[in-house]
C-alpha cells in the first residue's frame, strides 16, 4: 500500500474527494478543512493499493493539484486494516508487478542529474577499478562495480524514452557521457601520479592479468550479460526491490572498462584502450536497450491487465466498490 498526503485548494476538495472515493483500490480517506498553511488549503490523506496508484496520480495531476497544492507519496510497511485488505483485493493485478510511473520519473530524475556527488562516486569507483586491474584483483573490481552510480542515469534514459520525456533522457545522456569522461581523465592522472611514486608501473600493467583481462576484450557475451543486467535493474526499480541493484552493478563491466581505458591511455597502449572503450559502449548500450524494452513491455502488459479487469483509463468504480454511496461532501465548517 501507498499513503498519499495532499494539500488541495478548497475549491478542488470536493472533486478530489470524489475522485479518491471512486478509485478502485483507494481507502482510508480523511479530510481536514483549512489545515494546510503553505500553500493554504485542505489537507487530505488516503491509502491506495500500489497497483491502483498510478492512474490516481495521473488524475490528480489533471486536476492541477501538483501545481496549486501538493502531492506526497509514501510507502506503507505495515497496514492492519480490513478496508486496506479489501482495497488491495479489488485493485487490478498484483502490487509487486505494478509500475508507479510518477514515482519512477521522480526517482530517476534525481539519479540522472550530473552532480558533484555523482562525479565523486564514479571517479572513486574508477580509481578503485584501476587498482583492481593493476593488482589483477577480482575483489577490487567487484568493489568498484558496486560503488559505481552509473545505473541511475541509464534508468533515467530508459524512462525518458518510454515516457517521451526528452529533457530527462537528454540529462541522463549528459550525466553518463560527461561523468565517464571526467572519471577516466582523473583516473589517468591518478595513475600517472602513482607511477611517479612507484606504486604503478608499465611492466605491472603489461604483465598477464588472467582475472581481469576480460575487461578490455568485448564479446557477444558482454552484450548479453549487459542486457540481462538492464532487465533486472529496471525490474528492481519498478517493483521497489532495490536490493537486486547490487547484483546488477556487479554483473556489468562499465566502471572497470573506463578504468582500464584510463590506464591504457596513460601507458600509450592503444590496443587495450580501444578494446576497453568498446567494452564500455557495449555494456552501456546493452543496459539501455534492455531497460527500455523492459519498461515498454511492462507498460503494455499492465495496460492490458487493466483493460481486462475493466479499470482502464483511470479510477473507476466499475461496480466493485463495497458499501452504500457516500453523501454530499463535508460542509465548509466541518473537519
Amino acid at each position: 500500500m501507498l499513503h498519499l498526503r495532499l494539500i488541495v485548494p478548497p475549491d478542488r476538495s470536493d472533486d478530489v474527494a470524489a475522485l479518491i472515493t471512486k478509485t478502485v483500490g483507494a481507502t482510508h480517506l480523511t479530510v481536514l478543512r483549512g489545515a494546510a498553511l503553505d500553500p493554504p488549503g485542505d489537507l487530505m490523506t488516503c491509502d491506495v493499493a500500489r497497483e491502483a496508484a498510478d492512474p490516481l496520480l495521473v488524475e490528480l495531476r489533471k486536476l492541477g493539484i501538483d501545481k496549486t497544492g501538493s502531492i506526497a507519496v509514501e510507502s506503507i510497511d505495515v497496514s492492519l486494516s480490513r478496508s486496506a485488505d479489501q482495497a488491495e483485493e479489488d485493485a487490478p493485478g498484483e502490487g509487486a508487478d505494478a509500475v508507479v510511473w510518477e514515482s519512477l520519473v521522480e526517482e530517476t530524475h534525481e539519479e540522472s542529474t550530473l552532480t558533484v556527488t555523482f562525479l565523486a562516486f564514479l571517479t572513486v569507483a574508477t580509481m578503485l577499478a584501476a587498482f583492481g586491474v593493476m593488482l589483477d584483483s577480482s575483489i577490487l573490481i567487484v568493489g568498484a562495480m558496486v560503488v559505481g552510480p552509473e545505473f541511475g542515469p541509464l534508468a533515467g534514459f530508459c524512462t525518458g524514452l518510454v515516457r517521451r520525456d526528452l529533457p530527462l533522457a537528454r540529462r541522463s545522456v549528459v550525466a553518463v557521457t560527461v561523468g565517464f569522461l571526467i572519471a577516466t581523465l582523473l583516473t589517468g592522472a591518478f595513475s600517472a601520479l602513482l607511477d611517479l611514486f612507484g606504486l604503478f608501473s608499465r611492466s605491472q600493467f603489461e604483465s598477464p592479468h588472467p582475472a581481469t583481462e576480460f575487461i578490455w576484450q568485448p564479446s557477444w557475451d558482454s552484450l548479453v550479460v549487459a542486457m540481462l543486467a538492464g532487465i533486472a535493474g529496471i525490474l528492481s526499480l519498478t517493483s521497489a526491490k532495490s536490493g537486486a541493484l547490487v547484483g546488477v552493478a556487479i554483473s556489468v563491466t562499465t566502471v572497470p572498462a573506463a578504468a582500464n581505458a584510463a590506464l591504457a591511455i596513460s601507458y600509450a597502449n592503444w590496443h587495450e584502450a580501444s578494446g576497453s572503450a568498446v567494452q564500455l559502449v557495449v555494456n552501456l548500450a546493452g543496459i539501455a536497450l534492455a531497460g527500455t524494452l523492459t519498461l515498454l513491455a511492462q507498460k503494455q502488459l499492465w495496460a492490458r491487465q487493466r483493460t481486462r479487469k475493466g479499470t482502464a483509463g483511470g479510477p473507476q468504480a466499475g461496480g466493485r466498490r463495497k458499501g452504500p454511496p457516500r453523501g454530499p461532501w463535508f460542509s465548509r465548517g466541518s473537519i
